[in-house]
């Protein structure tokens, strides 16, 4: 257990940004990485758009490479804790950007809000004691100034935020201890509070208060005239009316003022409400975590209602199991004493499988007798027992609190017109009539956040058993979505069943198959919740809504819904949407192609897959899925086309296509790169869902079609994970074209990491199975990744004699982007031959072709650019050189490949070594070694540090060259490329030659 203890980071935001890994500090980074990890902090839990990232940074004028430069700062910060001993993903992609998990480590904001939440419940329920308890530890999570350091507009702005809520949370406390007559232990510290915010009446009334309290009652009075004076000089303003009725009655010492004695009795609660006044709230249901901030928008609707005409009205929306009914009642009960005339309670049961929801006219009769209306003075008819209850609350000031309401028309005659009274209603629908009714307040409520999921399982089961397994209970309230009943479920399990550790509970709940059934005993059921409100979905909706439940797509667009449904996609749009107003799916945010996202909650993704699989046959979902994923085949397929410029680079397989129609493809694909990013969990998902099902055709082809993004986004796991899958679909089906493209795939992998004996041998693997199966482009693909093996092993005549013959197939089939390939690949044959200038002429000619290309030969060309630039470096035209490379880095850095970024910064470097720019040189690699960083190579990484260490070296800085020649060595010790490593041993001995004043010879 300690193990894990030790491997949680602490965040801490409540003064200057830190992360702590046990004793130890974790180091953020420069001031960007600071302002990115700080705004998903303040967000836990919740999707931070990329674009939000972006203002936080630059504001309202950020550079081009904006997003590029965020996405390096994200993959810094994994980096980083993954350093700090942590494993897993802290931070994760989740479109439109990126999302924090908080989980098992630890928020200090989160804890704050969870105290101070803890203390507001203790005080309404006249727990005094505790509650000063709850703010005093708080409090004590602050070390200073919020955010002090991070700087940006929105991060400043949030900083205020924070201390304005501190500011608020001291002054509650403090009055706390004035109740608890603790008057003369806060004098000190409230007196400093007052001489640092001099112009906060509240923190100044209680000030005044606890002096006169303790018998200081000419120091109370000057501390009023000291106030004053500040609210004069600086706005111009009398004090208040609360301190200056306060003055009054120190001036007559009234007796209201008088203190009660320190540590007096608890629960003196306000006097009993006369008899008449209904009081039909139900009792708190205790354990209610988080959801400050939705109380805190109810607040603001009695607020923004004061003088208003007609009821203030409050709607909470959410799921079944989200915890409606309990913020509600609980909310009611903490501002009850608002409501002095009595507070009114009905269960309008709009989804109760066994009864009618309850009518109007119902409810009506029986509020009547509440507001002591004689049973036969009731009148019959629903309109005039509507006119009576209105009536009747004219002059009153009603709480009136209507659960589980289904229908508006349920709502609108119990509405009041007084604008003394407020109504809340809760629901599963939107009931947007209710919004027509200002003031109002509409709260959507969402799960939990992990923070309070793991609060409120340790409020049903006991602290000390979650804490005895932090990892365990982290993972249960993901089992249970973050929900409400689903935990009360959980932990009432446990709580029955001491026996039980949290672990034995997770166990039980990560079967999938079971995983309902965990949660849907006794009277409390999470399947019987969810199966009210899918019995009033449409029958289009209802179907969509089970379709959806087949994938394994963490995530989707509106357009997989029309594939599910064979429809057209507007219709596809709609239903989706009326499965959003019900609740049973969630809107993340717009994608990186500016369309909405929708994803499942995986409890209602279960539920949808039992009821496909209860009410569809199989041959109908088999059919839906396909559809599904011959649409996303189809997407895939352009989205490489268009990257490409043309059907280059690539062999396809014959799984039908599902085509969508132009207009909607247009608008998804016009950055095809951003949609396959937008895609890649749900591609790599459909990969894996594909080859289980014995699709094997389609697994393989979309791999190939996925790749292009996996290595320019060097998402090489994805890449692997999905090769590996489709090679044994292909394999369980004796498919040998298929087998040869993932074998081929899984070679290029491996030549990316350096595994050139690996490599070589899936790739004859694959040259044998696609002579086999007479494809020649395939084979043509596979003679070309060869040759560029041989080249790297100086075997450059093998190496020749294979380009040559990949490149008259490439010609014969039309596929210009390996043409062009295949020619910078002999160029740079002829480079390490010494024949520069057949060299340049080959790269020309790989440059003419991608031109010839068009806009899809974009990537071609930036690997034509770099390889004429580095020709100009071995003709040391340096000038050339630099233009070259600049051209090639503007095109690889609009696409965000990061490799092509680490090799054209090094180039970059190397060109203004050669003219003899050293301090420029040593800039520019330096930026080229943080982009290798993120890249994960060896050999690149090697490289920098030695041309780096030659710039420090010319700059004079002897120790960090010496230090940059001994790691490149290292690296390339490690990746066994004896050439590269005597390079850097020459180097290293040059620098102690150097230092003697003797000038050593370029490595």
């Amino acid at each position: 257990m300690q193990g894990h203890m030790e491997k949680r980071l602490n965040f801490k935001v409540l003064g200057p940004l830190e992360v702590t890994s046990g004793d130890e500090q974790v180091p953020v980074g420069g001031p960007r990485h600071r302002t990115i990890l700080v705004v998903l902090l303040l967000s836990p839990g919740r999707i931070v758009a990329a674009d939000s990232l972006i203002e936080a940074v630059w504001g309202d004028r950020p550079p081009a490479t904006a997003r590029t430069q965020v996405s390096i700062c994200i993959a810094a910060l994994r980096k980083t804790f993954k350093s700090a001993g942590f494993p897993g993903e802290v931070i994760v992609t989740a479109h439109p950007g990126y999302l924090l998990q908080v989980g098992m480590h630890r928020l200090d904001s989160e804890e704050f809000s969870g105290l101070v939440s803890a203390a507001e419940l203790a005080v309404r329920e006249n727990r005094l004691t505790e509650a000063a308890r709850c703010y005093a530890d708080a409090l004590d999570l602050w070390r200073g100034r919020p955010l002090a350091g991070v700087t940006g507009r929105l991060v400043e702005d949030e900083a205020r935020r924070l201390e304005e809520l501190r500011l608020d949370t001291y002054e509650n406390a403090t009055a706390v201890h004035l109740r608890l007559g603790d008057h003369q232990k806060i004098l000190p510290d409230l007196a400093a509070m007052v001489r640092e915010h001099p112009l906060r009446e509240r923190a100044r009334h209680q000030l005044i208060t606890a002096q006169y309290q303790a018998g200081r009652r000419a120091e109370a009075l000057e501390t009023f005239r000291d106030g004053r004076r500040w609210l004069i000089d600086e706005l111009g303003l009398e004090p208040g009316p609360a301190l200056s009725k306060l003055h009054d009655a120190i001036l007559q010492d009234e007796p209201s003022l008088t203190a009660r004695e320190p540590g007096g009795a608890e629960g003196e609660g306000p006097p009993p409400k006369p008899v008449g006044d209904p009081l039909e709230l139900p009792p708190v249901i205790q354990g209610l975590a988080g959801r400050k901030q939705e109380l805190a928008q109810l607040d603001e609707m009695l607020d923004l209602g004061a003088g208003a005409h007609g009821p203030a009205t409050g709607l909470i929306t959410g799921v079944g199991g989200v915890g409606k009914t309990c913020l509600a009642v609980q909310w009611a009960h903490s501002v009850s004493d608002r409501f002095p005339d009595g507070q009114l309670f009905a269960d309008l049961r709009g989804y109760d499988e066994h009864l009618e929801p309850t009518t109007a006219g119902e409810i009506l009769g029986r509020f009547l007798r509440s507001l002591s209306v004689p049973i036969g003075q009731i009148p019959a008819e629903p309109e005039e027992r509507a006119a009576l209850y209105r009536s009747l609350l004219a002059d009153r000031r009603v709480l009136v609190v209507l659960d589980n309401v289904r229908t508006y028309a349920q709502v609108r005659p119990l509405l009041p017109s007084s604008d003394g009274c407020c109504v809340l209603v809760t629901s599963r629908e939107q009931l947007s009539e209710m919004l027509a009714w200002p003031p109002g307040a509409w709260v959507r409520l969402g799960r939990l956040s992990p923070y309070e999921a793991v609060e409120l399982l340790g409020k049903i089961v006991g602290e000390d058993r979650v804490c005895a397994d932090p990892v365990s209970a982290a993972r249960l309230v993901e089992l249970c979505d973050l929900l409400p009943l689903a935990l009360r479920i959980a932990g009432a399990r446990l709580a029955s069943k001491p026996h039980w550790t949290v672990a034995h509970l997770v166990r039980r709940l990560s079967d999938e198959r079971q995983r309902l059934d965990e949660l849907s005993s006794g009277e409390s059921q999470v399947r019987a919740s969810f199966a009210l409100t899918y019995r009033g979905l449409s029958a289009a909706t209802a179907l969509l809504y089970r379709r959806l439940g087949l994938l394994d797509a963490p995530d989707f667009g509106a357009w997989v819904a029309a594939a599910l449904l064979d429809t057209d996609p507007l219709t596809g749009e709609r239903l989706i949407e009326q499965l959003v107003d019900a609740q049973f799916l969630d809107v993340i945010g717009l994608d990186g192609t500016g369309h909405p996202r929708y994803r499942f909650q995986n409890l209602l993704r279960l539920f949808a897959r039992e009821r496909a699989e209860a009410e569809e046959s199989a041959e109908d979902r088999g059919a839906a899925q396909e559809r599904a994923f011959r649409a996303y085949l189809s997407l895939a397929e352009q989205a490489h086309r268009r990257a490409y410029g043309g059907d280059f680079s690539i062999i396809h397989g014959s799984a039908p296509r599902h085509p969508l129609p132009d207009e909607l493809c247009a608008g998804l694909l016009s950055a095809p790169l951003d949609w396959l990013e937008t895609e890649r969990l749900s591609l790599t998902a459909v990969v894996d869902q594909a080859a289980t099902l014995g699709l094997d055709e389609l697994a393989w082809d979309l791999t190939m079609s996925a790749v292009v993004l996996f290595e320019t986004r060097n998402y090489l796991d994805d890449w692997r994970e999905c090769s590996e899958r489709a090679l044994a679909a292909t394999r369980a089906a004796g498919n040998d074209r298929g087998q040869a493209a993932m074998l081929h795939n899984l070679g290029a992998l491996e030549m990316r990491l350096r595994n050139f004996s690996q490599a070589y041998g899936l790739f004859g693997e694959a040259l044998v199975l696609h002579e086999r199966a007479g494809e020649e482009h395939g084979r043509a693909l596979v003679l070309r990744n060869m040759a560029m093996i041989d080249e790297m092993r100086g075997e450059l005549d093998t190496a020749m004699d294979r380009s040559t013959l990949a490149l008259a197939t490439f010609r014969a089939v039309g596929d210009l982007s390996s043409e062009a390939h295949v020619l910078n690949n002999m160029a740079q044959i002829e480079l390490d031959r010494g024949r520069t200038d057949a060299a340049q002429r080959l790269s020309l000619e790989s440059l003419q072709v991608s031109r010839a290309i068009g806009e899809g030969g974009s990537r071609s060309l930036a690997l034509g650019l770099h390889r004429l630039a580095r020709v100009y470096l071995a003709q040391s035209e340096y000038g050339s050189a630099e233009a070259a490379f600049l051209r090639m880095i503007r095109i690889v850095r609009d696409k965000a490949d990061m490799l092509g970024l680490a090799h054209g910064l090094l180039g970059l470097g190397e060109a203004r070594l050669g003219a003899r720019s050293w301090g420029q040189a040593r800039a520019t690699l330096t930026h080229a070694l943080k982009i290798a960083g993120l890249v994960d190579s060896a050999l690149v990484e090697g490289k920098i540090k030695l041309a780096l260490g030659e710039a420090c070296r010319k700059c004079g800085e002897y120790a960090a060259a010496r230090r940059h020649f001994t790691e490149a060595r290292d690296a390339f010790v490690r990746i066994d490329m004896e050439e590269w490593t005597e390079r850097a041993g020459r180097a290293l001995s040059g620098v102690g030659v150097a230092e003697a004043g003797e000038t050593p010879g370029v490595p």
